[in-house]
């Protein structure tokens, strides 16, 4: 005759499922809760498929809005079209940039004007302004009224940082409006 094992003490029992496991050592009230439960109906098993089918595709584009705002300044820079003012000396520095009212040309300064930004560019938002607006409007050379200090945010060990940044932010925001539009539907009203 074969001997059944039995459990010790310390090992918890895990009860039903669709439930946290439960930790009761010897409570027979849950195991008899559990065993009770009627089985899910077909309709109920292919909805929870589908609820965990979305949750996946929601996990996953949020890993990737993670990876890349988060390491923005590893993106791939967005190809630009790069204008530079004939006669004028070669120049990196910023003091304050523009764009366009179309917002499809940024003039980065006298020597450099940047092109062919695409319209997706704005759909991705920082409150009420497109993230290359808000680039715009931070790096640039201002002087505090009170203090008199300086803020240059021009770099002299990397001269072309800026530059750099912005076809990064534009790459970020297309990617992000592109993973928002992909995003399955949930129905909630």
């Amino acid at each position: 005759m074969a001997r059944r094992s039995r459990r010790t003490p310390t090992q918890p029992k895990l009860y039903a499922r669709n439930r946290v496991p439960s930790l009761a050592r010897d409570d027979k009230s849950h195991e008899v809760a559990a065993n009770s439960e009627p089985p899910l109906s077909e309709a109920e098993g292919s909805s929870a498929v589908k609820a965990l089918d979305v949750f996946r595709v929601l996990a996953k584009a949020g890993q990737r809005l993670t990876e890349i705002h988060v390491h923005y300044e590893r993106q791939p820079e967005y190809k630009l079209k790069k204008t530079e003012k004939a006669g004028e000396k070669l120049n990196w520095r910023v003091t304050k940039m523009r764009l366009s009212k179309d917002k499809s040309t940024l003039t980065y300064n006298e020597f450099l004007t940047l092109s062919d930004i695409p319209k997706e560019t704005d759909d991705y938002r920082l409150g009420n302004r497109s993230a290359l607006e808000w680039i715009i409007d931070q790096y640039q050379v201002s002087t505090d009224k009170r203090s008199g200090i300086t803020n240059d945010p021009n770099r002299a060990d990397d001269p072309q940082y800026i530059l750099r940044l912005i076809g990064q932010v534009i790459t970020v925001s297309l990617e992000t409006v592109s993973i928002v539009n992909s995003l399955p539907v949930l129905g909630i009203p």
